[in-house]
């Protein structure tokens, strides 16, 4: 078992979104895919829109679409797509 960290950027609908809620969602989301949620980020946009960025660790064969489609289907999130997957050595 290889694991993988993985950064997952998160576009809420509007400015007006709790992201806060959406972090917690999200999190239940990718533990119960088999992910492990380390750091959470926002990222200013534009205009008040802040994206939200988790930082997990994963089993490397679990792949990314699965983590991509079910965090997009939460309410409230306009979409969510992997920016970045590095092995984790050691």
């Amino acid at each position: 078992m290889t694991n993988a960290i993985l950064t997952m950027k998160i576009m809420p609908e509007t400015a007006d979104s709790d992201l806060g809620k959406l972090e917690e969602e999200a999190t239940k989301v990718i533990s119960k895919l088999g992910g492990k949620v380390g750091k959470t980020e926002r990222e200013p946009i534009a205009f008040g829109l802040e994206s939200l960025k988790l930082i997990f660790i994963a089993d490397e064969n679990l792949g990314t679409d699965n983590f991509e489609q079910k965090v997009a289907e939460l309410e409230g999130v306009q979409s969510a797509q992997i920016v970045d997957f590095r092995r984790a050595i050691g």
